[in-house]
């Protein structure tokens, strides 16, 4: 059948005859479906005009299916169990809440947030599925207000410039250096001018954003201009540079907790005047949806990430 012929039935004459297929009668088919009889036998006579075939035999009782009635069944039973899904996903409210929801992260939140996510989603919203999109800080903000991702893990700087899109803080976290590892020398805590006088290598992208960084900015507020050897958007980059004596590293927590710190050393930052807050974005101008609802109930639920120095219950010294 072509497009347009398709285009022309209509979904109550296919159900009209799904229910005399199943009830056995039209009659019955009437009575399940609230409708009078003869509006049921007008439905499956225009479904039949329509196809140019006869779908009911209906010189026997009860009514029997003909060959092209037999053929034409399951695919009609499909059209309703799809049009069924096609409703249940935009409304939760008649049924499992489904959808895909693209969660955009930058990597070191998506290693720690996401897995947790995923898990909890399946137990509470199973039928729901949840996409990854990893990005760098600023691109993740691009992507929401471009609508290439439904909700956004980023940091609060640097900071975004559309007025659509809102947030709320899920954690916050401090600097800490990453130095070569060195057996005959404990990494102890260090402070900022300590830092300053070394090679750095940081997180964060050149350019006018790039100042609006945490690490830039802890600096400047210190009244530091350190020299920035090198910087990467990839934790384990930064790692990879330490390890191999080109730099000591500055950038936030919970990278270093998620990367492999194989021939290097964690030290808290005794005088930082600041803490990286991250926070969970989306945009304020779109209908709401159900879907990305629950994901952000789920993630704003999660346990925060802990530090090396808690967890031993202690504090950087």
């Amino acid at each position: 059948m072509e497009p347009s012929r398709a285009a022309g039935l209509r979904l109550e004459w296919v159900a009209s005859f799904v229910a005399v297929a199943r009830e056995g009668g039209f009659s019955a088919a009437a009575k399940s479906l609230y409708r009078s009889q003869p509006r049921v036998s007008t439905h499956v006579a225009e479904l039949e005009h329509a196809l140019g075939a006869r779908l009911f035999d209906r010189t026997v009782q009860p009514v029997a299916l003909t060959p092209e009635g037999r053929a034409l069944l399951p695919h009609a039973e499909e059209v309703l169990a799809r049009m069924t899904l096609f409703a249940e996903v935009t409304s939760g409210a008649q049924g499992p809440l489904r959808g895909e929801v693209r969660l955009g992260a930058y990597p070191s939140a998506a290693a720690f947030l996401f897995p947790p996510a995923v898990r909890r989603l399946a137990q509470t919203h199973p039928s729901l599925s949840l996409v990854l999109r990893e990005g760098p800080s600023l691109a993740l903000g691009t992507s929401l207000s471009h609508g290439e991702v439904d909700l956004a893990i980023r940091p609060v700087l640097p900071l975004v410039s559309d007025d659509r899109l809102a947030s709320t803080v899920l954690w916050q976290e401090p600097l800490v250096a990453v130095m070569p590892l060195d057996a005959t020398r404990p990494s102890k805590p260090m402070t900022l001018r300590e830092l300053a006088s070394q090679p750095l290598v940081t997180i964060g992208e050149t350019g006018a954003g790039g100042r609006q960084f945490e690490t830039n900015l802890a600096f400047a507020q210190a009244g530091l201009a350190p020299t920035i050897a090198f910087q990467t958007n990839q934790p384990q980059t930064l790692v990879s540079i330490v390890r191999h004596g080109l730099g000591v590293g500055v950038t936030n927590a919970l990278a270093m907790t998620t990367a492999n710190l194989d021939g290097v050393a964690l030290a808290p930052i005794v005088d930082v005047p600041m803490t990286r807050q991250v926070a969970l974005w989306w945009r304020t101008d779109t209908p709401p949806s159900p879907a990305a609802a629950a994901v952000r109930e789920v993630l704003t639920s999660l346990p925060v990430p802990r530090w090396p120095w808690e967890r031993d219950g202690g504090a950087p010294a």
